[in-house]
């Protein structure tokens, strides 16, 4: 999986309500125009609910530094 630029998804993510769990998060980014890269970084979130932007853009980076697997 490429890297996510927090900025972008911080774009995809912008007026989402927070909390947020992680399949409204998923869905929201959809709607906005999310890429398939983004997509697909949010899909292996943890199942859990999420406080912010920078909540998920951290969750992220575990992700792909293999620390959630």
């Amino acid at each position: 999986m490429a890297k996510v630029n927090p900025i972008q998804l911080e774009k995809y993510l912008k007026g989402l309500n927070y909390p947020a769990k992680k399949d409204d998060i998923v869905q929201y980014a959809q709607q906005h125009g999310a890429d398939e890269n983004v997509k697909s970084a949010l899909q292996q979130l943890p199942d859990q609910t999420f406080d912010g932007p920078t909540e998920i853009s951290k969750a992220i980076g575990q992700i792909d530094r293999g620390e959630n697997k």
